[in-house]
């Protein structure tokens, strides 16, 4: 399944459907690069928990996540997200993924 996620993972179109899956109240609210970072820190934060190794759905709790993206956006001053904000970036692409590989859960 690894090898499959990775080959049909395609950043670029990942990016796409999530700007295009937003609410029309957050769809100004988020650019291309906001959303390249929301998830190469969910990557970080997965990396950083041990995520991929375990392969333990339940290993990652998705409030810490948040709040995990929400911290290190403010430190990096690439933007103030609300954890709403965050939880549909990462709702879009837990759909863009489903649309690939079924439902993932």
């Amino acid at each position: 399944m690894e090898e499959d996620f990775f080959d049909q993972y395609d950043d670029s179109e990942v990016v796409a459907f999530i700007l295009n899956y937003l609410p029309m109240e957050l769809k100004g609210k988020f650019t291309e690069d906001d959303i390249y970072y929301i998830l190469d820190t969910s990557e970080d934060y997965y990396a950083q928990n041990n995520f991929f190794e375990t392969e333990d759905e339940d290993a990652i709790e998705e409030r810490k996540l948040i709040e995990y993206i929400i911290r290190e956006a403010e430190k990096d001053k690439v933007g103030k997200f609300t954890e709403e904000d965050i939880l549909f970036v990462l709702r879009g692409e837990e759909t863009y993924l489903d649309s690939i590989f079924g439902d993932i859960k």
